[in-house]
């Protein structure tokens, strides 16, 4: 999993058009940008390309877009964003098409330097691959305003879509150059040195509601680190699987006898898998999702049937505290409990603390495990946090990724 792609370094792009997809998903409330992260992220590429000479086209998408094009989900407001970020014009081209004429005209006038904007890709239909939904004709297009072309986006790059890997076969036959940006760069340096040759003691830490959702990761990692912890609402149907009583918890009854497995399997190969051994509970979850709500800490195998567990309990905290104490590297993706809740944030913020504290090289692994230790003021501590959610939970699990496996190798 090593990185072996060509990189914005290996670019010599005076002169010429470089078509660069980031990640500008961000959050929209009336038209604002709420959080600039993934804007601020992006810049270091932009502003190497910019500094070389390169004619810079930047593409991405927002939003879902489920019911066609809106003006809700243009990227108007980050080329606004940009160009205060970067102290120069960047234009922004509002055509639904995305490639369309204006979007031609732009380019062909672009001088040494200057930066374009194109409109939310998934504007023009669906972005996946299928001919028959104009992902390759969407592909060519891209292909045809560029000389070469730079993936950025580690939040997609898990997505075989048209943006996003498949623009460089056409840039390959052309004569081009497909490489990764930095920010990309970045995230297969800290996850792939964590899964293929981390310094040890190595603990992965996964947390959040579903098993279904890490039954890989969960598979992968057990092969990989020494220490496994399990918290968050997927830790129920393991305590359910050791013949525990877990009251109204969350339970998967279809994974138990792939906890029962992976339990067995953890035991075999030596390694730790450790459980919460006490857990805070409720009546049920909170209404709204940050309201007052009542909470007692019982041990795990004493959660009564009309309860429900809803975070770790405090020697939880301690023993997970401890397992990461005299860690070399740290991978943590999930909440511990219902951290949107002030009561219920008691055990994910205790492990963001604990992970704050130790000298190890520690990974956020995106998503929720992203936003708590943000909200928390730790960000700063953490040696990487992932931009990407699901693209680090597959890399987590061993996947090949589209966005990175299509970059030329050096």
């Amino acid at each position: 999993m090593a990185l072996n792609k060509k990189t914005v370094d290996d670019l010599n792009v005076k002169g010429r058009r470089v078509l660069v997809r980031c990640d500008f998903n961000v959050p929209l409330k009336g038209g604002e940008i709420t959080d600039d992260t993934r804007i601020r992220a992006a810049l270091p590429t932009i502003q190497k390309l910019v500094a070389d000479g390169g004619k810079v086209i930047l593409c991405s998408h927002l939003g879902k877009v489920k019911n066609g094009p809106n003006e809700g989900e243009s990227l108007a407001p980050v080329a606004k964003r940009l160009s205060e970020k970067l102290g120069k014009d960047v234009k922004f081209i509002a055509d639904y098409n995305v490639t369309g004429k204006e979007a031609t005209d732009a380019v062909a006038a672009m001088a040494e330097g200057d930066v374009v904007l194109l409109q939310n890709t998934r504007f023009r239909g669906k972005e996946e691959t299928k001919p028959e939904e104009a992902g390759e004709n969407f592909a060519k297009e891209l292909s045809e305003l560029a000389d070469d072309y730079v993936c950025d986006a580690f939040g997609s790059a898990h997505r075989p879509h048209a943006s996003v890997s498949v623009v460089t076969k056409y840039i390959r036959e052309k004569g081009g150059t497909n490489a990764v940006g930095y920010l990309m760069e970045k995230e297969i340096k800290f996850l792939g040195n964590a899964v293929e040759d981390p310094e040890r003691p190595f603990v992965a830490i996964l947390g959040g509601a579903k098993v279904a959702d890490k039954l890989n990761v969960i598979n992968n990692l057990l092969e990989k680190c020494d220490t496994l912890i399990i918290g968050g609402g997927m830790a129920y149907t393991f305590l359910k699987a050791q013949g525990m009583e877990v009251g109204k918890s969350l339970v998967d009854e279809t994974k138990l006898d792939y906890c029962k497995e992976m339990m067995d399997k953890a035991e075999k190969l030596g390694k730790k898998l450790l459980l919460p051994v006490d857990t805070t509970i409720a009546a049920g979850f909170p209404d709204p999702i940050d309201g007052p709500v009542d909470v007692q800490v019982v041990k795990s195998d004493a959660i009564p049937a009309d309860m429900e567990g809803l975070d770790i309990g405090p020697e939880t905290v301690a023993l997970f505290s401890d397992a990461v104490k005299n860690a070399k590297t740290v991978v943590w993706n999930g909440p511990m409990g219902v951290f949107e809740n002030p009561v219920l944030a008691k055990g994910t913020k205790s492990v963001a603390e604990a992970l704050a504290a130790t000298s190890a090289t520690t990974i956020i692994g995106g998503g929720d495990s992203a936003a708590a230790v943000n909200q928390m003021g730790l960000a700063d501590k953490m040696s990487h946090i992932s931009t990407g959610g699901g693209a680090s939970l597959e890399f987590l699990e061993g996947k090949e990724l589209p966005g990175v496996y299509a970059a030329d190798d050096k």
